[in-house]
């Protein structure tokens, strides 16, 4: 997408709160690679799915810095949670110092370890999931979640495009963008979901598991 273009549409769309400003100042004044954040334009969609879906439970995996959370946790029902998975503790003070600020920050529960043992012990189901991790585990963390997924839930998967690299063969050492092919047509196949990608950013697949 065009700069010119991403520019109009933030321009003609809802802004950040001021909470996520001061994360993003935050982010790019203390981390190393603050093009990891969500950003305003795609938060405002994880925010406006989340507002649709009013969820009681929301899984997330892949905090970063926690913009993305703040924004899933806006359409969270009262009582319900949104448990978030990163196994970087380093940034664990940034996230907590801005979940703690949210009006719903107490709903927030963050895990820190490896997801993919994290889930299992999940002794709950969600309405909406969020998946920005580490994309050689994509089909793995999908597997998982897809079974603690309520009928009608939805998955938001992030940078399904990857700089479209997908359209291209992978080369022999680039097992991220092999493995992100072989996610999308896994997806595309399952007969569990339904599933469209959207070119907002790096792509983002919306999967809602069938009733």
């Amino acid at each position: 997408m065009e700069d010119k273009l991403l520019e109009y549409l933030k321009a003609h769309s809802s802004p950040e709160s001021e909470l996520l400003l001061q994360l993003k100042r935050e982010t790019y004044q203390k981390t190393t690679q603050p093009h990891m954040l969500s950003g305003s334009y795609q938060g405002l969609l994880l925010g406006m799915i989340s507002k649709m879906i009013q969820p009681l439970n929301i899984l997330e995996i892949g905090t970063f810095t926690g913009y993305s959370a703040l924004c899933l946790v806006e359409g969270l029902k009262e009582g319900g949670s949104l448990i978030t998975l990163d196994k970087n503790d380093e940034l664990a003070y940034l996230c907590r110092k801005y979940f703690s600020l949210h009006p719903k920050g107490h709903q927030i529960d963050y895990q820190l370890g490896d997801a993919s043992d994290l889930i299992p012990k999940l002794n709950l189901n969600f309405d909406l999931v969020f998946i920005d991790a580490d994309k050689a585990s994509y089909q793995n963390y999908y597997n998982l979640v897809v079974q603690k997924l309520n009928p009608g839930g939805v998955i938001l998967v992030d940078n399904v495009l990857w700089y479209n690299k997908v359209l291209e063969e992978p080369g022999p050492k680039d097992s991220d963008t092999l493995a992100l092919q072989l996610f999308n047509k896994q997806v595309r196949l399952d007969p569990l979901v339904e599933v469209i990608m959207l070119p907002i950013r790096d792509g983002i697949s919306l999967i809602r598991k069938k009733p």
